[in-house]
């Protein structure tokens, strides 16, 4: 469902994918090739939400932001696993954030970096590029090979195929 909310309607590029299910509402930006699935709320009603290009949105994603704080940015390649909240954060190229996992207002996550499931990413906290951060908050554990660099392009890709065969229906 896509929804205006004050004289704002989201801006979704051709070629981007939305289940019918998925929510999105508000000053909302939808970069090429995203693909946003079952149950996702995005809600750009108090302040802006932008996701670029190849961005996935997985199963019962919450994208939401808060008055006084800052847009909710998606760099592009961006992967969020199932049932994550990102709420007024910047979330740098290429980064995976894990099942379950929540970052909070004013947060950082550097480029190609790994969030772990069921983590959660305290306020204005930044965490660098490259690097695996798990836990409650979430530390840093360690720097990211190339095998788990590799891993987040495969699941972009894996939901890239997954696309097609919806599309195909």
């Amino acid at each position: 469902m896509i929804l205006p909310f004050n004289g704002k309607f989201p801006t979704i590029d051709p070629s981007a994918y939305i289940v019918d299910s998925a929510v999105i509402a508000g000053d909302v930006e939808i970069g090429a090739g995203a693909n946003i699935w079952f149950h996702s709320i995005i809600r750009g009603d108090i302040t802006s939400i932008t996701i670029d290009r190849d961005c996935n949105i997985q199963d019962a994603c919450v994208l939401h932001v808060a008055r006084g704080h800052p847009p909710l940015i998606l760099g592009p390649g961006v992967v969020l696993g199932h049932r994550v909240v990102v709420h007024g954060c910047h979330i740098g190229a290429g980064s995976l954030i894990g099942i379950g996992a929540i970052v909070l207002d004013g947060a950082v996550i550097g480029e190609e970096a790994i969030i772990g499931a069921g983590s959660v990413v305290s306020p204005h906290t930044i965490i660098p590029p490259r690097t695996l951060a798990m836990g409650v908050p979430a530390k840093i554990v360690r720097s990211l090979n190339e095998n788990d660099l590799a891993m987040i392009r495969g699941m972009r890709e894996e939901y890239r195929k997954l696309t097609e065969i919806y599309r195909g229906r």
